[in-house]
């Protein structure tokens, strides 16, 4: 997923977490500025509560992603000319044949994509199954369909595209609709991807390596566009265009912070007090033990709302320790928030991306016939 940091003044470290080759990260853009004096940092990059390791390490079971709800919950490895490849995570829809997920998992924005190739791994029965090494069912990407308005930048709402399979997706696997309402804000979201995971929880962040399902809850806290904020984040610099992260749309970019049940971590409120707001609406102390953060590897992963895909994985955002982030750098610890990009604003956008409904397709005359119903490049270690 994406990462930003932003601290008050020059005061401004920047973690880049780094995994073994040959498969890596979230592909790293870097962009930094200053803006209405706060200094910040961004960067293309299920921590839980408590760790979500392998179950026969110890991790807690509270965080495994039960079957079948989540088997359309994908893992995607693209790989690159030069032999790179990364892991993202996407979800499938109701056409059985497309997959969304963000875009900066497949594209450097201009409405291209620049993948080699990119295949999409189905979960199997098993919550530790790493799909793209133990032989799950798989499908190749034939089509890459990226939104156009997507920059590359590292917050940018339209971070968002569908890829078309070349054959549809195993019967076991669930597609989902869209959940699309007027706003997210205040409204409690589940979550799941094959990112980072970590053995301690939000005290230590994401330490351990990717390719495991695992889900969680947390809550969207507002947008940047928010009347509340008067501004703050989307104004834009007459001399240059941007707002405060740059020349990318931000104002439908939503976010969750990552709560541990301590006011002194809870980074919406710290943030809503320095501009002067409080209240319920941004102070709360989170979803107790199944509160989680997303990582490098589960962009674009879902969230969900009443089993509906309400948004899509992608960038991690820390304002540190002053704004409540418990550990320098960027970590998805306790106090980092999560970026999203909601799936309402790219409704139309999603829906005319899709293989028409009429009822039955023939593909690649294979005799294969398709009942038509209508979560940042990571490097994985």
């Amino acid at each position: 997923m994406k990462t930003v940091q932003l601290a008050r003044a020059t005061a401004l470290v920047a973690a880049v977490v780094v995994a073994a080759s040959p498969l890596q990260l979230d592909a790293q853009r870097v962009a930094a500025g200053v803006s209405n004096g706060i200094a910040w940092q961004a960067e293309s990059r299920i921590v839980g509560v408590t760790g979500t390791g392998t179950i026969a390490s110890g991790g807690n079971p509270i965080y495994v992603a039960p079957q079948p709800a989540y088997s359309g919950v994908v893992s995607m490895i693209m790989t690159y000319a030069n032999g790179d490849r990364f892991i993202c995570s996407g979800t499938l829809l109701p056409d059985r044949i497309s997959i969304l997920t963000a875009g900066h998992c497949v594209s450097n924005g201009a409405g291209t994509a620049n993948p080699m190739s990119t295949t999409v791994y189905f979960p199997g029965s098993d919550p530790d199954q790493v799909l793209h090494v133990q032989g799950a069912p798989s499908r190749t990407v034939t089509q890459y369909i990226v939104h156009p308005n997507y920059t590359g930048e590292v917050i940018d709402q339209n971070d968002i595209a569908i890829l078309r399979l070349d054959s549809p997706a195993p019967v076991t696997a669930r597609s989902y609709g869209l959940f699309t309402p007027p706003s997210l804000a205040g409204t409690n979201l589940n979550v799941a991807g094959y990112g980072a995971r970590s053995d301690a929880g939000g005290n230590v962040g994401a330490n351990l390596g990717t390719g495991r399902l695992r889900q969680g809850d947390n809550r969207y806290e507002f947008r940047f566009g928010d009347a509340d904020f008067r501004n703050f984040f989307t104004t834009r610099d007459p001399a240059d265009g941007e707002n405060f992260f740059g020349l990318a749309e931000i104002d439908f970019s939503y976010v969750s912070d990552f709560d541990n049940g301590l006011a002194a971590n809870d980074a919406s409120c710290l943030l809503a007090g320095a501009l002067g707001l409080g209240g319920p609406k941004y102070c709360n102390l989170g979803r107790g033990a199944t509160e989680v953060s997303v990582a490098g590897g589960d962009s674009g992963g879902p969230q969900f709302v009443n089993g509906l895909i309400s948004s899509v994985t992608s960038y991690g955002l820390s304002f540190g320790a002053n704004f409540g982030d418990i550990r320098a750098g960027l970590q998805s610890s306790f106090g980092e928030f999560n970026g999203f990009v909601p799936v309402y604003i790219h409704a139309d956008f999603i829906n005319r991306s899709l293989v028409p409904e009429p009822a039955t397709y023939v593909l690649f005359g294979t005799g294969l016939v398709i009942i038509g119903f209508l979560a940042r490049r990571r490097r994985i270690s």
